[in-house]
């Protein structure tokens, strides 16, 4: 009786396989070469900035789908995009390079402390108990976005954190992991950039930290491409249209923002490192 069992689950599991076999050979796709080959020129980081799972998802994408365009990958830049490009038979097109801004100097506006934080050494942990800092919508200065950066762009400094503009690739998994939502992707040719990220008007602003925007309107007033706007509390900008204005305007916005500085034009190389 255990013998007949044994011999009958033998062969059931040999008739599978032979089924499993057969199956493979009849309904086997051979994959497009030019995959491993796009697959090969990517950066490899699957930091999703491609709006992919990773880089082998956009390899494959971007051979088999026509709407997908050569210039997905943020962190491989331009050489990358005429690289896929040439792989896959398809106009590389133009792309904006982007960077990584942080919307808040809470340490410019001396904000304070409503208490001392003793959880877990997270922003996520600590934007549930609703944050240290006086300003609800300040950098919590855990390092989440560091440690989940892909490219070693990001470190901490009393309690906020810096971007370095020559490591930062613009693939946007910092802007992603933020609870807050204090960092911004922007063009590397941004001309203006806003320091807050508050939702706060007036005097609930200027109550928890001196360099707040309290949004008296005056850049959105002043711009003359029109190119700013308040939106969900915030002031934003605009930068296709900035850019297509022409240069010189910039300093109209950061004039009218001159008594809370949070309106900045863009800096000098080192000094953007400081201020993002």
């Amino acid at each position: 009786m255990i013998t007949s069992s044994i011999l009958l689950l033998f062969g059931l599991g040999l008739a599978a396989a032979v089924v499993l076999a057969v199956a493979s050979k009849v309904f086997y796709v051979e994959e497009d070469p030019r995959i491993e080959a796009v697959s090969e020129v990517l950066p490899g980081a699957n930091c999703g900035g491609c709006g992919f799972a990773g880089c082998d998802s956009y390899a494959a994408a971007v051979v088999t789908n026509p709407g997908v365009a050569p210039n997905c990958c943020v962190a491989g830049g331009g050489d990358t995009a005429d690289k896929v490009a040439e792989l896959t038979g398809k106009s590389a097109g133009a792309s904006e390079p982007m960077i990584s801004l942080r919307r808040c100097v809470k340490d410019e506006g001396k904000v304070a402390k409503k208490y001392e934080y003793q959880g877990v050494p997270s922003c996520a942990a600590a934007h549930m108990m609703g944050g240290a800092d006086a300003c609800q919508y300040s950098c919590l200065g855990f390092g989440d976005c560091m440690r989940a950066c892909p490219f070693g762009a990001m470190s901490l400094d009393n309690g906020l954190v810096r971007i370095d503009p020559a490591l930062c690739t613009g693939c946007g998994v910092c802007t992603r992991t933020c609870p807050r939502n204090i960092l911004e992707l922007i063009p590397v040719r941004a001309r203006v950039m806003v320091f807050c990220s508050s939702e706060d008007k007036g005097k609930a602003v200027m109550a928890v930290c001196e360099a707040g925007c309290i949004s008296c309107m005056m850049c959105v007033k002043k711009c003359p491409a029109k190119a700013i706007s308040l939106k969900g509390g915030r002031i934003h900008i605009d930068h296709e249209k900035c850019l297509e204005f022409g240069p010189g305007c910039e300093m109209a916005c950061v004039a009218a923002c001159k008594k809370r500085k949070i309106m900045r034009a863009r800096l000098a190389p080192g000094e953007q490192r400081q201020a993002a």
